[in-house]
C-alpha cells in the first residue's frame, strides 16, 4: 500500500485595513504594505521549494485577496476555491473532506486567527493546542499518511523573514 503524503500550508491572511463605519469586517481589504510583505514572503518561500497546487480560502475579502496574491506570486498560479469552512470558526472536518475530495497533495488553506492556529494544532496534534500566527504567516505541515492523520510542522514563516 502506497503512503499518501500531503503537504499542507496553513496561512493567516495578510495585514488588512481596520473595520470602520464604512467598512464591515467581512469587507476589509488588504493594505498595500500588507500585500507587498506577503508577496515578498511567498516569493522567498517558492525559491526555497514551496509548491502549491490548490488554494482554499475563506469567503471574507481579506482572505480572498491573500489567496489571489499567493496564486499570482507563484509561477504555476494555482487555482483558488472559496470554502465556507475556512470562514471564522473554521470546521476542521469539513476542510479535511473538501481537501480529500480534491485529491491534491500540495494544498494551501487561507483563513483567520485564531482559527488558523487551531488548524495547525489539529494537523500536528490532538487539536487541544494552537499556535499564534502573525498576519501573513505560513505554516508548512507534512502529513505522511494523508489528511486526518498527525503531521509534522516543518516550518513557520512570517513576512518579517522576507524583510
Amino acid at each position: 500500500m502506497a503512503i499518501l503524503t500531503t503537504q499542507l500550508y496553513i496561512i493567516r491572511h495578510a495585514v488588512a485595513e481596520d473595520a470602520s463605519v464604512d467598512v464591515t469586517d467581512h469587507d476589509r481589504r488588504l493594505t498595500k504594505k500588507g500585500r507587498k510583505a506577503f508577496v515578498r514572503l511567498v516569493r522567498m518561500l517558492e525559491a526555497a521549494g514551496m509548491e502549491i497546487d490548490l488554494i482554499a480560502t475563506s469567503p471574507l475579502t481579506r482572505t480572498r485577496e491573500t489567496a489571489e496574491a499567493l496564486s499570482a506570486a507563484l509561477h504555476n498560479e494555482p487555482p483558488i476555491e472559496v470554502v465556507d469552512a475556512l470562514a471564522p470558526g473554521s470546521n476542521w472536518q469539513a476542510l479535511v473532506e473538501w481537501t480529500v475530495q480534491r485529491d491534491a497533495s500540495r494544498v494551501a488553506w487561507v483563513g483567520h486567527a485564531p482559527c488558523v492556529g487551531r488548524l495547525v494544532g489539529h494537523t500536528i496534534g490532538d487539536g487541544s493546542a494552537a499556535i499564534r500566527m502573525q498576519k501573513g504567516a505560513v505554516a508548512s505541515i507534512r502529513l505522511d499518511d494523508g489528511l486526518g492523520q498527525t503531521g509534522e510542522l516543518v516550518w513557520l514563516a512570517t513576512p518579517d523573514l522576507a524583510g
